[in-house]
């Protein structure tokens, strides 16, 4: 059996936390999201969650999808249309201090690759293991292991996430496993139970995979949160979710998280991306 997974208060030094995330491919951040954040992204998506259909794959990966998600549990996005509290929680500073030691140096800025409400039923069996970061690089990355990280994700309890209930499991150190063996069905892992406001921080080349839920009746509650560096696609269109103007009024990270400022490379080489010319007025005929 692995080791289990180290965890650290979020109110310690950032230096133990980035060496247990570099040793294992992923840490337990104990109370990283705070409580008032946690109790009302709670409240506002488990009403939410009330008119989803468990198992409904809408990410637009047809039967696959629905084999990923699983057939009893219910996952969406674009959280910000259901509650400001999504704001708050991109605006957080612990997560953003671990995401720029972890990306920074492969880009100018990162942005959100998703945000997802994952509630996981009663009987759903455990995930395929899997790397976040193969959305990019599977089969197709001849540097492996030494790839450099291109995402960064934080899977946070919103109620208190046990192994029964389904907690996501990982595979400590797989991150620098010399094969790049994307499915490795019989590798053991270790739960990352959680409290509300926890969080599970792990490398986008660690496998992990949601846990069983083996009650007959309780819901693990809890929701992902992913960065990916600027100049690669990401998971969920942010972006159209807001109109131009309509964050305005939220902070400059959060706008460019969302994809409503444009990508700098500095102080890498390369252009700007995700530029948006507008015409005066009186041109717009």
């Amino acid at each position: 059996m692995p080791p289990a997974l180290t965890r650290l208060s979020a109110d310690g030094q950032l230096a133990p936390v980035l060496e247990a995330f570099d040793d294992d491919g992923g840490v337990i951040v104990e109370g990283m999201v705070g409580t008032d954040v946690v109790d009302e992204l709670l409240r506002a998506v488990t009403a939410f969650a009330e008119g989803i259909e468990p198992g409904v794959a809408n990410q637009g990966m047809g039967e696959a999808g629905r084999f990923f998600v699983g057939a009893n549990t219910i996952r969406f996005s674009s959280l910000g249309r259901i509650t400001p509290a999504y704001f708050d929680l991109l605006d957080n500073e612990v997560f953003a201090a671990i995401a720029d030691v972890v990306l920074l140096p492969n880009c100018g800025s990162y942005w959100v690759n998703t945000a997802q409400v994952m509630f996981i039923g009663p009987g759903e069996p455990a995930q395929v293991l899997h790397r976040d970061a193969d959305n990019w690089f599977q089969h197709v990355s001849p540097t492996w292991p030494d790839t450099p990280e291109v995402t960064i994700s934080a899977m946070i309890g919103l109620e208190e996430v046990t192994e029964e209930l389904g907690a996501t499991r990982a595979v400590p150190g797989s991150h620098r496993w010399p094969e790049l063996e994307v499915y490795e069905f019989e590798a053991e892992s270790v739960p990352a139970e959680l409290s509300p406001g926890d969080a599970f921080v792990y490398s986008g080349k660690v496998l992990h995979g949601g846990g069983a839920n083996l009650t007959a009746d309780r819901w693990r509650r809890a929701m992902h949160l992913s960065f990916v560096v600027g100049w690669l696609t990401p998971e969920e269109a942010n972006a159209l979710d807001y109109a131009p103007g309509e964050l305005d009024d939220r902070s400059p990270r959060v706008q460019r998280l969302l994809g409503h400022r444009s990508y700098d490379p500095r102080p890498h080489i390369g252009g700007g991306l995700w530029l948006r010319h507008v015409r005066p007025i009186e041109d717009q005929a």
